[in-house]
């Protein structure tokens, strides 16, 4: 049984504002105590009086919640992931949004879904997360963690030259718009747009997917996440781009990157009668035949 859960999102548009409403309403209704991101000073409160406790940041909370819903789409899911990794608390995430992949329980169903939170209906998948080692403290206040991928692109109209070393190995020098250094969680993210592999997101390998490489013989290639990469760069301009997620770093190109796995797992909820497959074919629309 719940006690206590956190609610996060940005507001952003109607969709989630209703979402979030009718997510308060839900938890009000069955007692269940409710913490929510400050998105504004306006004070909330359940029907019956009760006062909805703010915060921004989990630490700062009387009690820790149960259970972290992120409302939204996959976006707001990458934010909420930056406030709870170093807890070990579970995130659900209900979608608002458009794809869904990370936030999978649809806004139309969340009176069925809490019910299923509340009864323990629902198993746990462990996500690994990708780290920035080097340089360090690159995206201050926010971890140089990512859930999806870690990228290195070109900041110009000019590719660049990137060499890279597994485990201080050389394994390829690339001519390209850039790298995806992707997580089983982001392989279908970014690294799908670019035609990287499908992995389930148990999965604890690392993909490194070019993005348009100059060479037509380059292709993804998938690792082990005990490896540790280190990226040499080089171009005919200054600087090159650096992402973390939905996080970005101009560098110069004096910089190494060094990207390994993160220690610390992601716990995320998957609703019993739910799974990563059936997802991939809803989504995907895998198995439909425009004819029928």
């Amino acid at each position: 049984m719940l006690k206590r859960v956190a609610i996060y999102s940005k507001d952003s548009n109607a969709k989630t504002k209703e979402g979030v409403s009718r997510l308060i309403s839900e938890f009000c209704r069955r007692g269940i105590k409710i913490q929510i991101f400050q998105g504004s000073e306006e004070p909330l409160a359940c029907p019956g009086g009760e006062l909805i406790e703010r915060f921004t940041e989990l630490s700062a909370l009387s009690e820790l919640p149960d259970l972290v819903l992120s409302v939204g789409g996959d976006g707001t899911f990458l934010e909420t992931v930056l406030k709870v990794k170093d807890t070990d608390i579970p995130v659900a995430g209900v979608n608002t949004g458009r794809m869904g992949f990370l936030a999978n329980i649809p806004a139309d169903d969340i009176g069925r879904s809490i019910d299923m939170l509340n009864n323990g209906e629902y198993g746990i998948v462990e996500r690994c997360l990708l780290k920035i080692e080097k340089p360090d403290g690159i995206f201050t206040g926010n971890g140089s963690s990512a859930l999806n991928e870690i990228t290195i692109q070109k900041a110009d109209l000019s590719m660049i030259t990137i060499n890279v070393f597994v485990d201080n190995i050389p394994l390829n020098t690339y001519w390209a718009d850039g790298l995806i250094i992707s997580t089983a969680t982001g392989s279908t993210a970014y690294n799908l747009s670019a035609g990287g592999p499908i992995l389930s997101p148990e999965d604890t390998s690392i993909i490194i997917s070019p993005i348009s490489p100059h060479n037509l013989t380059i292709r993804p290639i998938i690792i082990s996440g005990e490896s540790r990469l280190k990226m040499i760069l080089e171009g005919r301009s200054s600087e090159y781009m650096a992402t973390c997620d939905f996080r970005s770093k101009r560098l110069p190109f004096s910089e190494e990157i060094h990207i390994a796995m993160d220690s610390v797992k992601l716990k995320t909820v998957m609703l019993n009668g739910m799974d990563f497959y059936s997802t991939l074919r809803n989504k995907l629309m895998w198995g439909v035949d425009r004819r029928n």
